[in-house]
This record gives structure tokens, sequence and C-alpha cells, in this order.
């Protein structure tokens, strides 16, 4: 892999908090959900297949999803076995550490925290074992969308002041390597909204939406 910046296929349709849930949004996404994307007519939602959308409309570079079969077919390996493991733990300590204390004012109990930590600690395992190997990328010496959708679930539970690269070495290096690759500033501008996100403050939230948000990620931890 070259040291060129290279830009990455992403784009995001940003929603204020809570206007995902009015019936504007909705003509976007009827499951009321972020992300969604609005291409003229045609509407799309999941982030996966948003970046595999853009990926092929802009014909972007063939490294980000190969044309090569067998290295194709690594990073929806990747993008398929994340949705439950990297992004399921990654997101939930990201709740139980951060989230909900946010919007109920009060921590969960320590046991919860170090729960959702430890499984997130055997996913990262698994990643670096299964995935990473001894590689540059995921897929080999270039970077693709794999690398690029795991790294941003990782800056989840950074975000929530866990910061799993500090004894993983080989992760750090990978997540440098990203980092280069995508360009430092670019992935500074992607990412700061959720590493500000500890500084939001729940009375910036509607009370009913608080509340709504309260119980559903209520119901994830429990």
């Amino acid at each position: 892999m070259s040291g060129r910046c290279v830009q990455p296929p992403t784009a995001e349709l940003r929603v204020p908090v809570g206007e995902h849930r009015t019936e504007e949004f909705r003509k976007v996404n009827v499951l009321m959900k972020v992300p969604a994307l609005r291409d003229g007519s045609f509407t799309l939602a999941e982030s996966v297949a948003i970046l595999m959308y853009l990926t092929r409309k802009f014909k972007t570079p063939d490294h980000w999803y190969p044309s090569d079969l067998q290295k194709q077919a690594r990073v929806d390996e990747y993008l398929s076995w994340q949705q439950a493991h990297i992004r399921g733990k990654g997101s939930k300590l990201f709740v139980t550490k951060m989230l909900i204390p946010i919007l109920t004012g009060q921590p969960l109990p320590p046991e919860k925290v170090e729960g959702a930590t430890e499984e997130l600690n055997v996913v990262l395992s698994q990643f670096e074992e299964k995935f990473l190997q001894d590689k540059p990328f995921i897929v080999g010496n270039d970077i693709s969308l794999a690398d690029l959708v795991a790294l941003v679930e990782l800056m989840q539970p950074v975000a929530a002041g866990y910061n799993l690269f500090e004894e993983r070495p080989k992760l750090a290096e990978w997540r440098r390597r990203v980092e280069e690759a995508v360009g430092k500033q670019l992935f500074q501008e992607a990412h700061e909204e959720i590493l500000n996100a500890k500084n939001v403050s729940a009375d910036k939230i509607a009370p009913e939406l608080r509340e709504h948000f309260k119980q559903q990620l209520l119901k994830q931890v429990n």
C-alpha cells in the first residue's frame, strides 16, 4: 500500500437529534432509522448497503471493493461477520459506558460495563486472529471497505473512553495505516461528532424522545 491519500466512498444524511422520527424522514426510511440515503427518487437504508451502492455508482478505485472474486469475497465475509460482532459489541459498550449514563444521569452498575468490555475484547481477539492476521489490511496490501467499516465501529468504544488500541499493538498499527490511507484530517473530521458525544447534554433532547431513547437502549443491555 502506497502512502497516497485515498478518498473513501462515504456519504451521509446528517439528521438532527430526533428528526429521524418525523414523517418527513419516514419518506426516506420507513423504519425511521439512520443512516439513510436519498439519491434523487431512490432511497436506501443500512450502512453497508449504502457503501456498496456508492462504490458501484461512482466507480471508486478497485481496492475499496475489489473486482478480484476472492478479494471481494473477503470484504463480503468481514462485512457479514461484523454486524453482530465488532459492531454489536462495540456499540453495546458505547451505550453501556456512555450513552445510558448521559440519558439517565447515572452510571450503570460496574459489572454491566465490565461485561460489555469483556464481550468486546473477545471479538477483538477474533478480529485480529481471523481477519487481520499479519496483513497490513483485512484483504491484504490495500485498504478496502472492510477496513473502513471496522475502524468506524471501533471508534464508538474509544469515544466512550475505552482505549482498545492501548494494549493491542497489532490493532494500533492497523489503525495507523487506515488513518494514513484515508488521510488524517478526513479521518478526524469523519469522527469528530462521535468523539465529542461525551459532551452531549440530555437536556438538549426533547423529554419524550429522551425517554424513548432511554427505554430502547436499556432493553439492549438488559
